[in-house]
């Protein structure tokens, strides 16, 4: 029933029944006893139960008290308008233990309110049902015999406050696209609100905080590209994201996403990396020990991989050992007798000084000639006798020859030198192809023989080092390029040339045309590079030589060779710088590759990179090629070795008197030689110094001033000195030469054995030399030595010397006229008085010297030739021109004064006249006096 018009019947009731009722009760009370009647009178009163809506319906704001309910709480009671019976006392909440009460505005009109306990959330509970009833006041102020209302039911909703941030359900996404797709969707992120509400707690927008990335994200958390993704230019994003709710509250914390762009499957080599760094001395280095070969699940039947270590920028093609070549042909066991027909210039071999030099590769001496050089080699240089077996070796570097009709370009050739124009022997390139031309003399051969031997091969024009060895066992002539060997293609015969009168000029670098025409001059001018030009008559180079010659120091290797698999074949080039490798089993490839190294076996490499290229091929099963694989191009970076210091040591003098100089052995000048190497190893805060052991591969004894006279000295090593040495020496009235690669223990045994003599000492005041060392021919040097070698004159001492205190016997000698003169010089400036005084103490001293003498040969007559040769040293030579006797002054006062008092008085008188201490005086010379 409507409250309003539940109000309305009340105040309409008739006045009339509310005043007999106040009138009925008045008597009751006054005629009746009080209990009885009041219990008979009360329950007449109160006859009513109140009355309210049967349900209700009530919202309520979070963090707020007061309910709005609708309808709104209101208590009816037929009783009224009846004091206690008619008004409304109380509501009470039933179940749940509701968070609520009912409190009652008004008893009278039964009005009430719902409010809440405390705090309620919404998070905690959305929606309240309980049961509510109204209360009486009953028939009478105590309350007695009130009465209650029926049962309503009332709903409580709980209004949402926005008072929760959006949180994402996960710290961090992340995610992966492939390069190249548009995507709807790469993934999708999602953020919640702790709001109990539909308006707040639905997320309604996402937002890309980071700026600038190809992604967008739509309502859902939906991220997608904007645009095509390209792993080379990015392989990862981040990107931070945020959300907002419905009531556009935004997330405290942005969140990262990370996506990952992937790669289309393209088939090749993967996890290598692009530079590897190789220390010198650390052996062999696996360059790819993480590859792999990725064939997108690719039905393979067999694979193809050959890795190719390209050095043609080092030195001649790769690293070799730089020694000169005569020093590589004795270490490699070449025969002796070679002929070095492109030495380093130098005063002796001065016909290579005009030609253009390139030494600036760790002292590979390397000769170019651009078609303008050539040189001349002298008559006494050149064999004169090749005999039929002899053999011509070079490095050679040389391009396809400009023009459309090549000319002849001449490396070596032995040609008339005036008059005529006849080549007798000859080596070539024409049209890329090399010509060695031999003619021999009319009185060996009178038959057409065999002249002309070519050659068509690809290494003679394209621009790479190579080593050539011709050998020639006539008619049979046979070439060897890097150790391979080649037979000519074409063999052309021709009548010998007829003997003559004419001498011959050996060229290098062009032919002498001294005949036929107006100005000799050179002809067929070479364009190219060479270095070690060497001919040797009488003996041909065995394969063994040629591969040493021209062997590589770096190159490929396998490492642990005996771990791959057995389905694995792989073969190397002779120079081990092109590997192939096949395989049918992915996984043996994979790991065969892992195994490919880089080695370089020299103490001291060139330094420099090194350039890698794999290339692969995949067969699948009944076809031939199914996947491309791309080509790998890598670099192998040699860090530069540690620079060794060569130090000689030893004594810088050496004094020897005449008769060491001129007996048969001479003496030794280095016999204290000491050479030493260290290098520094460390990083800059803590360098270390350690002693190195290596090569040397020359040491030169140079004469300091004038040359050796060869008719009073020499400067010499035995030949038995270098023998189990990979040495040999040259000398000169310049000085000495030991060469070849050896140990420096090696070096030190042969330089004490150098020899020094002078069979005409008398002539020599001092003789000095140089000596200085080299490793891998000059690139390493050695500090530079000096040692001076001087004559010391014998000193004869007499009888009871103190050894302790006398000069040594390299002090030279005080000869009689040298102490006159000084005498006598001294005299000329010396007043008349002191005059008087010096002479008389000579006079003086003179005497009681002879006096003594006598007397000690006087008394020890007979036993003084006995201990004369028993005491006699055997340098000490007799003079009969002189006589030094030496005076130990500090004895004077004992064994001398007892039994030759002359001798302390003369040691005493000399003193006196001299002016100085008796101990600074102690040679006096005398002519013709007896040793005692």
């Amino acid at each position: 029933m409507d409250t309003s018009l539940y109000l309305s019947r009340i105040k309409s009731t008739n006045k009339f029944s509310l005043s007999l009722s106040l009138s009925l009760s008045l008597l009751l009370s006054l005629s009746h006893p009080p209990s009885s009647f009041s219990s008979s009178f009360f329950s007449t009163v109160n006859k009513h139960k109140p009355w309210i809506e049967t349900s209700y319906h009530g919202v309520i704001t979070e963090n707020m008290d007061t309910v709005l309910l609708d309808p709104p709480l209101v208590a009816l009671d037929k009783d009224a308008p009846v004091p206690y019976a008619g008004e409304i006392c109380a509501f009470k909440i039933h179940g749940q233990e509701a968070p609520f009460e009912a409190v009652v505005l008004n008893r009278t009109s039964g009005e009430g309110v719902l409010r809440a306990k405390g705090p309620v959330d919404c998070e905690t509970q959305k929606e309240y049902t309980f049961i509510i009833q109204a209360y009486d006041c009953g028939a009478e102020a105590s309350g007695a015999s009130w009465k209650k209302s029926h049962k309503a039911v009332v709903h409580i909703q709980v209004d949402d406050v926005n008072e929760f941030s959006p949180v994402f359900r996960e710290p961090m996404y992340h995610a992966s696209a492939m390069e190249g797709k548009i995507y709807d969707s790469i993934l999708q992120v999602e953020a919640w609100d702790q709001d109990c509400s539909p308006q707040y707690s639905q997320i309604c927008n996402y937002d890309i905080v980071t700026s600038d990335t190809p992604f967008a994200i739509d309502r859902n958390g939906n991220i997608r590209n904007t645009e095509r993704l390209s792993y080379d230019k990015k392989q990862r994003y981040k990107v931070m994201v945020t959300a907002f709710d419905c009531g556009q509250k935004r997330a405290t914390e942005s969140v990262a996403v990370h996506i990952d762009v992937k790669p289309v499957c393209k088939p090749g080599w993967q996890g290598w990396n692009k530079q590897v760094d190789y220390e010198p001395g650390t052996g062999s280095k696996q360059l790819f020990p993480k590859m792999h070969l990725e064939t997108c699940d690719g039905p393979l039947s067999a694979v193809r991989a050959m890795v190719e270590l390209q050095t043609s920028h080092i030195g001649k093609g790769c690293d070799r050992e730089t020694y000169s070549e005569k020093s590589m042909q004795k270490l490699c066991g070449a025969a002796s007798g070679s002929t070095d027909l492109l030495p380093a210039p130098s005063v002796s071999t001065n016909w290579t000084a005009s030609l253009l030099t390139d030494s600036g590769r760790d002292s590979d001496l390397i000769f170019n000639f651009d078609g303008r050089q050539a040189a001349n080699v002298p008559e006494r240089v050149v064999p004169q006798n090749l005999t039929d077996q002899f053999t011509i070796a070079t490095w050679m570097k040389h391009g396809p020859s400009p023009g459309l009709r090549a000319e002849k370009e001449t490396l070596l050739c032995n040609s008339d030198k005036t008059e005529m124009n006849r080549h007798h022997y000859s080596l070539y390139v024409h049209n890329c192809r090399l010509v060695f031309l031999l003619r021999r003399d009319f009185t060996q051969v009178d038959t057409f023989r065999p002249a002309e031997f070519h050659w068509k091969l690809e290494q003679i024009c394209d621009k790479e080092w190579h080593y050539y060895v011709i050998n020639v066992e006539f008619p049979a002539v046979t070439l060897f390029v890097d150790g391979v060997t080649y037979e000519p293609y074409l063999v052309t015969d021709d009548w010998p040339i007829h003997p003559s009168s004419i001498d011959t000029q050996l060229t290098v670098g062009a032919c002498w045309q001294g005949g036929e025409v107006s100005t000799p001059r050179f002809t067929q001018f070479f364009r190219g590079s060479l270095s070690g030009l060497t001919i040797r008559p009488g003996r041909i180079e065995t394969q063994k030589v040629i591969s040493c010659l021209q062997a590589c120091k770096e190159g490929l290797d396998i490492h642990s060779l005996e771990s791959l698999g057995k389905d694995i074949k792989f073969h190397f080039n002779p120079a081990q710088s092109v590997l192939v490798m096949e395989g049918e089993d992915l996984e043996s490839v994979n790991t065969a590759m892992a195994k490919v190294s880089y080695i370089n076996s020299r103490q001291f490499p060139t330094a420099g990179l090194r350039q890698l290229h794999i290339t692969t091929t995949v067969q699948c099963f009944g076809e031939d090629i199914c996947i491309s694989i791309p080509d790998i191009k890598a670099l192998v970076m040699v860090l530069p070795p540690s620079e060794p210091r060569i130090t000689i040591a030893g004594s810088d003098q050496l004094v020897r008197p005449a008769a060491d100089l001129r007996g048969a052995m001479g003496v030794a000048p280095f016999k204290e030689l000491r050479i030493t190497s260290t290098v520094t190893k460390g990083d800059v805060y803590r360098p270390g110094v350690l002693e190195a052991m290596h090569n040397l591969d020359y040491c030169d004894v140079l004469v300091i001033g004038e040359e050796l006279n060869p008719e009073q000295e020499s400067l010499e090593i035995h030949h038995s000195s270098l023998m189990g040495k990979h040495l040999d020496a040259t000398n000169s009235t310049s000085g000495i030469s030991i060469y070849g690669v050896d140990s420096m223990a090696h070096y030190e045994e042969a330089l004490r054995q150098v020899r020094y003599r002078n069979w005409r000492p008398a002539t020599l005041t001092n003789r000095r030399f140089r000596l200085t060392c080299s490793e891998l021919n000059g690139r390493y040097t050695s500090n530079e030595f000096n040692l001076e070698v001087s004559l010391v004159h014998n000193t004869a001492p007499v009888e009871h010397v103190n050894h302790m205190a006398v000069q040594s016997q390299y002090m030279r000698s005080v000869h009689h006229p040298l102490m006159v003169h000084s005498v006598n010089s001294h005299i000329s400036g010396t007043p008349p008085a002191a005059t008087v005084v010096v002479v008389i103490c000579i006079a003086a001293l003179v005497c009681i010297v002879v006096l003594g003498i006598y007397r000690l040969h006087s008394t020890h007559q007979d036993s003084s030739k006995s201990e004369e040769d028993g005491a006699k040293e055997p340098e000490m030579d007799w003079d009969d021109s002189t006589l030094t006797i030496t005076v130990n002054p500090m004895e004077v006062r004992g064994h001398y004064t007892k039994e030759f008092p002359e001798k302390a008085l003369s040691t005493k008188i000399n003193s006196k006249c001299s002016g100085r201490p008796p101990h600074n005086n102690k040679h006096i010379n005398r002519r013709g006096a007896r040793q005692q």
